[in-house]
Order: C-alpha cells, then sequence, then structure tokens
C-alpha cells in the first residue's frame, strides 16, 4: 500500500480542482466569454456613427476588484460590438446566451439588453453598428414609464415572403428593482423550449413553436381576413330594431321638464332675507404702496358674513326645486328583434400566403455581440458575457463569477437597511424623548 504524507492529499485535491475548473472554462462547449478583466479595447469596436456619443469605459464595480463594460454617461446612445472567432448555430443542439449587469445608479428609463448579431453578410459592418443592424436575438433588461421587462426577441425570416419578422416573448419577467448584480440566461433547447432565468431563477418557460408564447406567432395563421372582400350594402347587422308598430301614449308629455319647483317647501324659521352671504373684510386696509391711479379704487377683500354662520341662510330665499314626477322625457318605440338581422359582418376567409409550417425555428447563426442601447441613466455596469452549448457551464459561471460579488452586495444592502432602521428609531425615540421634556416642564410650571 502507497503510503502519502500528510499535507500532500489536500494539496492534490487542490491541484484536481483547479485543473477541472480550468477545463469546465476551456471546455469546447462555451463558445464565446468575456469576462472584461482586461480592457475592452482591441476586442470590441465602439460605433463610430454620430447618433452613438455615450463613451464606454473599462471600470471596477462598485466595492469589488471585479472589472466590467461601463455605460459612464446619461442621457446618451451607446453602440459597441465584439465579433465571434466564428458564427454560432442557435439549431444545432442547446445553446445558453448569458450575462450579467449591475443597474449602479438604478434604471429609470433605458435598456440593458444585449444584441447577438447575423453575420456581416445581412449588411452591417462593426464600425457603423446601429439600431439597424440585423440581430437573431435580443435579450436582457428594458424600463421606460410602463414598460418593465426583460426582452426576449428573435427574428426570423418567413420563407414565404422572405421577411424578417420580430416575435416578442409575450409576459416576460420584470426587471429587479435594485442596484445589485444581476445575472440574465436565456436557454435555447433542440425541442424548441426557452428558458429565462434572473439569478439562476427560472422566471418563464416558452415554446418557439407556441402561438401564445410569442407575439406574433412563429407559424402564421393559415387562414386571413380576405382584403378585397367587402360588406354587402343590404346586410343589416342590427340584433334588435324599434318596433314599427308602436305608438307613443297619448297622455305622454315629452315637453314636461325634469324639475320643478317644490311648492310646499317653506322657508326655514330664522332665515336672515336682508344679510348678505358675503361682506367686505372689515379689518382690510389699502396696502402703501397702492395706487389708485394704476391700480385704480381700492375694494376691501369679500369674507364669509359671521351672522351667516349660525343662520340657516342668508339673501333671498328661493323654493328649491324637485324631480318632476310628471317627467318622461323623449318618447322612444321599444325594442323588438330583427327580423332583417344577419350577424356582425366579417370578411371570407382566404389562405394566408404568409403561411408556412416549421418543425423548429430555421434561426440565423450569430456572428458578434453587441450593446446597443438608449439610456437616461449612467453607472450600468456588463460583465461575464457568455455564449455555450451546456447548461452546466452557465451554471458554473453563475457560481464563480456572479454569486460572490451578489451576496457581498446583498449583505451590504442589508447593513445599510439596518442602520436606516436604527436611525430612523433614534430619531423617533428622541422626538418622544422632547415630547416629553416639554410636558414635565410645562407640568413644573403649573
Amino acid at each position: 500500500m502507497v503510503r502519502v504524507r500528510a499535507g500532500v492529499v489536500p494539496v492534490l485535491f487542490l491541484l484536481v480542482a483547479c485543473f477541472s475548473f480550468q477545463q469546465l472554462f476551456a471546455s469546447d462547449d462555451t463558445v464565446f466569454y468575456d469576462s472584461f478583466d482586461e480592457t475592452f479595447e482591441g476586442r470590441w469596436t465602439v460605433s463610430s456613427k454620430d447618433d452613438y456619443q455615450g463613451v464606454w469605459t473599462h471600470s471596477k464595480s462598485e466595492g469589488h476588484e471585479d472589472y466590467g463594460l461601463l455605460v459612464s454617461e446619461k442621457a446618451k446612445k451607446y453602440a459597441i460590438v465584439r465579433e465571434l472567432e466564428k458564427p454560432v448555430s442557435l439549431k444545432d443542439g442547446t445553446v445558453v446566451l448569458q450575462f450579467e449587469t449591475r443597474l449602479q445608479n438604478g434604471l429609470e428609463c433605458g435598456g440593458a439588453y444585449l444584441k447577438y448579431l447575423r453575420p456581416q453578410e445581412a449588411g452591417w459592418e462593426p464600425k457603423i453598428f446601429d439600431n439597424e443592424s440585423p440581430y437573431s436575438i435580443m435579450f436582457g433588461p428594458d424600463k421606460c414609464g410602463l414598460t418593465n421587462k426583460v426582452h426576449f426577441i428573435f427574428k426570423h425570416k418567413n420563407p414565404k415572403t422572405g421577411e424578417y419578422v420580430e416575435h416578442h416573448l409575450t409576459t416576460p419577467p420584470s426587471v429587479p428593482s435594485d442596484k445589485l448584480s444581476h445575472v440574465y440566461t436565456a436557454i435555447l433547447k433542440p425541442d424548441n423550449e426557452l428558458r429565462i432565468l434572473v439569478d439562476g431563477e427560472e422566471k418563464r418557460k416558452a415554446n418557439f413553436l407556441s402561438a401564445d408564447d410569442f407575439m406574433p406567432p412563429l407559424i402564421p395563421t393559415k387562414t386571413i381576413p380576405d382584403p378585397e372582400d367587402k360588406k354587402p350594402e343590404d346586410w343589416d347587422e342590427r340584433a334588435k330594431i324599434p318596433d314599427p308598430n308602436a305608438v307613443k301614449p297619448e297622455d305622454w308629455d315629452e315637453d314636461a321638464p325634469l324639475e320643478i319647483v317644490d311648492e310646499e317647501a317653506e322657508k326655514p324659521e330664522g332665515w336672515l332675507d336682508d344679510e348678505p352671504e358675503e361682506i367686505d373684510d372689515p379689518d382690510a386696509t389699502k396696502p402703501e404702496d397702492w395706487d389708485d391711479e394704476e391700480d385704480g379704487e381700492f375694494e376691501a377683500p369679500k369674507i364669509e358674513n359671521p351672522k351667516c354662520v349660525t343662520a340657516p341662510g342668508c339673501g333671498e330665499w328661493k323654493r328649491p326645486m324637485k324631480r318632476n314626477p310628471a317627467y318622461k322625457g323623449k318618447w322612444h318605440a321599444p325594442l323588438i328583434d330583427n327580423p332583417n338581422y344577419k350577424g356582425i359582418w366579417k370578411p371570407q376567409e382566404i389562405p394566408n400566403p404568409s403561411y408556412f409550417e416549421a418543425d423548429q425555428p430555421d434561426f440565423e447563426p450569430v456572428a458578434a455581440v453587441g450593446i446597443e442601447i438608449w439610456t437616461m441613466q449612467d453607472g450600468i455596469l456588463f460583465d461575464n458575457i457568455l455564449i455555450t452549448k451546456d447548461e452546466k457551464v452557465a451554471e458554473t459561471y453563475r457560481e464563480t463569477t456572479w454569486k460572490p460579488k451578489f451576496e457581498v452586495e446583498k449583505e451590504k444592502q442589508k447593513d445599510e437597511e439596518d442602520v436606516q432602521g436604527s436611525e430612523g428609531f433614534l430619531s423617533s425615540f428622541q422626538v418622544q424623548l422632547s415630547a416629553i421634556s416639554v410636558l414635565f416642564g410645562f407640568m413644573a410650571f403649573i
């Protein structure tokens, strides 16, 4: 039996663990990864288009030694892109898209999403990357006004029309409202399943072929209303019509008013007929800077007549109005079933020229990763952008790159909330002590 000296086994275990970890991160299943440990310059291309004036910086995440790609200015448009070594197919097995973002100053209005771009043959260049550059998938947070969602949008070419259509995930997850680091994961499965994770927790599951999960649905309807079909002129859509045989009753008075004077009403006792409801303020005086020639004759402001406060009323008394029991309003013939009713007209259905059948989406390959956003907030930090074919690789990245930072930030946030709560309690306690002191002082004075 081979004997191993004490202390050697832990070292060997550590070496094996490190080797396994490195092998996992260097796995063939990892298609693309950028940790931003080094400056982005030379790897990423900043758009030179005039609309995109926002400055990207290589900056540390607040409270960490970890670097990321930072949105450094408010109210700007930003565009930056990095090409993959070779395009990756979204149709061959599982594909996982994952990245971290931290909204260090919050996000009131702006985006923090990524675009996974088609090859340049589709008609774009890194130097002029913009919102028109063709992408296959757009994924990530977007928030402004009533919009609060983690987008998942894929563009798909209709094989019948050749048109590229944007398909939006319905009921997407909402964006976390804090200023902590969060990791967003989209898992595309070969069985057409899509899973959206936020911080490793599944928030939405969908199927690319389901008409309920994407708008518009990937597969168009088989038929559509005929745009050339017109409603016949004699088509009657009225379910009810006035009874043509009905006759207005002889005692129906259409001219009777809705309200009449209540002749039975009596003036309340103590009513002050000769007192106005308002009088000139007797304490009002003309301002010293009042100029009669420029400002006109000074008139005291009106105040409520104090005599009317305790009286039932002042001024001329008038009988109140009451509803007229004889009022019937304009007469209308009662409604009856329409014998000519044909229902609500709809154009006839015709075959949809855009309809096609598919067993799975015909995704375009991804050749680059881009960030093209407009935001009112600065301090948005992107980090650890990953494309992999293995869910476990993505999970390992979450556990080793995101989670330690998140735990530190969460603990710091809790400490700050505890301090604020303590300060609030102390402030309240001091107010109560002050009130007690005043009370004792008053009692001593008495």
